[in-house]
């Protein structure tokens, strides 16, 4: 049995993370430790980064398993056994080189799938996975537009299809209710259908690198935000005759919600503001593409006028802890971190990457700068010291979460403008730009290994938290992430943002 096998047996954990070199080397040598499969606790199981090939049957054993990251490995083909993980929520198969994925699939109740980088052709059909908000086929050789367009998937969010050899758009895309993010770039798209401009919540629209045949549509495209490519697309863009007139109806149908929705608005007794402010221009965050690889997604924004008391500052801390647990799913979907922004020197952030024995941090807490490396070593000591003084099996406090970064060859870090590391998730922060008490302004960043949505999700939840729990109106200033070309990312809160249910008693005003 693998010691990592061994330790999650014996402590009864739910996690079990076995990625590099050192794990290539065992699955070359003596193949995968089966051993893996009889640990029928697992919630959550990571092997990436490896030259395994093949997937034991043995995987349906793993029936509590709702995580399932196989990214960066040498698949051709996946067993279709995951396809009887009844619980499975997050499947991640990208960087293979997969040529099909099982249609048994497609009835796993999944939230987030990434398919990136493959050698997909086809893809099973989705449109009865009720669940389903995250779907990446980035880089693969699809030719058709997936078969997601159906209106039972109320909850599908993102569609991500960047670099493949589609065709067309399906002219019933508009189904979709809740799309609000199409990364189309770099396929073989030549007309858009009308029936795009319907689709309401759409934000995010990136139909770059396609021979689109309409020039001033190909213009705006290349040089506009997807606001006036959707008004181009509603006014000159054909339809078919039959989703015309039910277009004309659901237009019909969106003006009387819109005047219903006013009128909601009106009634609703409001009790505290959320005032989102335009993003400063001398400040932003810079992503660089090494993060891809390991945690490659991140939102920020900045609180302004914050006034703690030594209670609401410790409800503040518990109220992250609980996010963690809650909707960061215990840090395995996104990462939450706060800096205080008058700690800073002036400046840029960078998100980047380090070797873990570069990467040089003050951790949260601690009188002296290390390495990564040293850091979770000492973690490690910690948690078996405390596991053993205590007499349990688990672990309390970050301790519980240093399964997340084991194995890596690199770890995610956010840089300030005198290239400190601040942030090093999703393990701690920086002492040096800790918040405390008497902090006024705070920086907010999330960061996640499935989605930009994932992220988004988590920053709306804290944000109307922080408002009922100060029992006060709230500043918001927008922050900016652009590649190192200054290319725009994302911009958080966007006008797509902060969308509360009538029920939360809080207004938000934008500027």
């Amino acid at each position: 049995m693998w010691p990592e096998v061994e330790k999650a047996n014996t402590e009864n954990r739910h996690e079990l993370v076995l990625s590099g070199k050192e794990i290539s080397t065992r699955i070359e040598k003596q193949g995968l430790d089966i051993s893996i499969f009889d640990l029928i606790g697992l919630n959550y199981l990571n092997i990436s980064e490896t030259n395994l090939s093949h997937v034991p049957d043995g995987i349906e054993k793993l029936s509590n398993l709702q995580t399932l990251v196989l990214h960066s490995n040498k698949f051709e083909e996946i067993n279709e056994k995951i396809g009887n993980l009844d619980k499975l929520k997050i499947l991640d198969l990208s960087r293979n080189t997969i040529k099909v994925i099982p249609d048994s699939f497609a009835k796993l109740p999944l939230v987030t799938v990434n398919l990136n980088s493959n050698q997909l052709e086809t893809l099973p059909e989705f449109i009865i996975n009720v669940k389903l908000t995250v779907l990446d086929v980035s880089n693969n050789k699809l030719k058709e537009f997936p078969r997601v367009c159906s209106k039972e998937l109320v909850n599908l969010t993102e569609l991500r299809l960047t670099g493949n050899e589609i065709t067309e758009i399906p002219n019933d895309i508009n189904v979709l209710p809740s799309l609000k993010l199409v990364e189309l770039s770099s396929n073989r798209i030549k007309t858009i259908p009308g029936e795009l401009a319907d689709c309401q919540k759409l934000k995010d629209l990136n139909l770059k690198s396609n021979p689109i045949s309409d020039r001033r549509l190909l213009k705006l495209i290349d040089q506009c935000r997807t606001k006036q490519i959707i008004d181009y697309v509603k006014q000159h863009c054909a339809r078919t005759s039959a989703n015309s007139e039910n277009a004309s109806k659901k237009g019909m149908n969106q003006k009387k919600k819109t005047n219903n929705e006013s009128d909601e608005e009106t009634s609703v007794n409001y009790k505290y503001k959320l005032n989102v402010k335009y993003a400063d221009e001398d400040f932003k965050i810079i992503i660089l593409n090494s993060v891809k690889t390991v945690r490659e997604h991140l939102l920020s924004c900045i609180v302004n006028n914050v006034k703690f008391t030594e209670e609401s500052f410790k409800k503040f801390i518990q109220l992250q802890n609980k996010l963690h647990d809650t909707v960061c799913e215990k840090r395995n979907s996104a990462t939450i971190a706060t800096h205080d922004y008058n700690k800073l020197p002036p400046g840029d952030l960078t998100y980047t990457t380090a070797l873990p024995n570069e990467l040089m941090i003050k951790p949260l807490g601690r009188s002296v700068e290390m390495t990564g490396a040293d850091l979770f070593n000492r973690l490690q000591t910690e948690a078996n010291n405390l596991r053993k003084e205590k007499k349990r099996n688990t672990y309390s406090g970050i301790h519980k979460y240093l399964y997340l970064i084991e194995g890596k060859q690199q770890y995610p870090c956010l840089l300030n403008e005198k290239k400190e590391v601040i942030s090093f998730p999703p393990i701690t922060n920086s002492d040096i730009s800790k918040i405390e008490v008497g902090t006024t302004k705070m920086i907010i960043e999330v960061t996640s290994t499935i989605s930009q949505f994932a992220c988004k999700k988590v920053l709306d939840t804290l944000l109307k938290d922080m408002v009922l729990l100060f029992e006060a109106d709230l500043e918001v200033q927008q922050v900016r992430t652009t590649d190192l070309d200054a290319h725009l990312k994302a911009v958080y809160p966007s006008k797509a943002d902060l969308k509360f249910e009538n029920s939360v008693p809080i207004k938000v005003v934008r500027d």
